[in-house]
């Protein structure tokens, strides 16, 4: 029996993309070979290759004069990439969690960091009214805060090139993709296995490449110039990824992820506002849709371990919150069903009635 599962990443898949990655493994097609044995200069995972960015900008309505990459080494590595390729004399960043923290401390090898930041209360709210310097090469944003659980739901309008890292709310809303000199993530929250990392760069911004060496591997232009095939790559997480594509595209694109995502979130937020026991541990306005955070109550707190072991003998799992803040976090991104979030609110209500005073 499948389980409820609300792992933060790697996440849940769709049926579609565990089916098809399964049989893909056995023999890919007719081609008498497993998706893991062929090679990625062939014909089939060349059509694979093209297929899968040409639905990445189909479903995103990525406009002309950008390039879609597949890539290795995590969102992490995109935190060096990105000020080792455009960073000249100065960057800001919008610091709200531990990833943005994480492409701060890269960033600062390569010049002054503007940093605005929620830090002060423990990342628990989204910073407002800030004034983006226009002498600033670029600015990064991080979209969702899957540790604390915030999220920025609106494109920001900036006059500064504009960055951001969308690994955990990608596909789950339209975006003006516009907007951005360059979007990256980890593919591993909404998209498919860990070991894949999508970057969306607007071919123009090549032309702010700083003027250093900058060795082959970490250059964006060797990628776009050689296809994301430079060197191999992960060809079974990029299969995946394309299966999970369509599958978006078969339930009714963004439209249905956005509609979807309003409604998991919408219903598990209340039953955490109606609880006597639980409570949201981020502003309001700020709630993420994707990493949904919350802790037992002060006079409950000794609790915490046991809601853990009361929801997983129930088939539910990955709720433990991420070992810097404990208590709990609902990872609902795009292939959690209602059906898993009820499951979860059933259990909560549950304890409640066993334990609350």
């Amino acid at each position: 029996m499948r389980k409820h599962i609300f792992n933060a990443g790697p996440c849940k898949l769709s049926d579609r993309t565990l089916e098809n990655t399964a049989k893909a493994v056995l023999e890919l097609g007719n081609s008498g070979q497993s998706i893991m044995e062929v090679s990625h200069r062939g014909k089939d995972f060349e059509a694979i290759l093209a297929d899968t960015v040409a639905l990445f900008k189909e479903i995103l309505e990525i406009p002309e004069g950008y390039s879609v990459l597949f890539l290795g080494g995590g969102a992490s590595l995109q935190f060096c990439m990105i000020p080792y390729n455009f960073m000249k004399t100065k960057a800001m960043y919008i610091n709200t969690g531990t990833w943005a923290t994480a492409a701060v401390k890269e960033a600062k090898l390569w010049g002054e960091v503007v940093e605005v930041s929620s830090k002060d209360r423990e990342f628990k709210y989204i910073p407002k009214g800030y004034t983006v310097p226009a002498d600033v090469d670029y600015l990064h944003i991080t979209t969702n805060n899957t540790i604390k659980g915030t999220e920025l739901l609106k494109d920001l309008d900036v006059n500064v090139p504009l960055i951001a890292d969308m690994s955990s709310d990608i596909m789950s809303r339209k975006v003006d993709v516009s907007k951005y000199a360059m979007i990256y993530g980890g593919a591993q929250k909404n998209l498919g296995p860990a070991g894949v990392t999508f970057v969306i760069i607007k071919d123009e911004y090549l032309q702010k490449v700083v003027d250093r060496p900058i060795p082959t591997m970490l250059k964006y232009s060797t990628h776009i110039e050689g296809g994301s095939m430079y060197n191999t790559p992960p060809c079974i997480n990029i299969f995946a990824l394309r299966e999970t594509l369509y599958w978006i595209k078969e339930m009714g694109g963004l439209d249905a992820m956005n509609k979807l995502a309003d409604e998991r979130a919408n219903y598990l937020y209340n039953a955490i506002d109606k609880s006597k026991v639980f409570v949201g541990t981020v502003d309001k306005e700020d709630r993420s849709r994707m990493n949904i955070c919350f802790v037992p109550k002060d006079e409950y707190k000794h609790l915490e371990e046991d809601f853990v072991k009361f929801a997983s003998a129930r088939g539910i799992v990955g709720i433990k919150g991420h070992r810097s803040v404990g208590g709990y976090r609902a990872s609902t991104y795009n292939a959690c069903t209602m059906e898993d979030v009820k499951a979860l609110v059933e259990a909560m209500k549950d304890f409640e009635k066993e334990h609350a005073k």
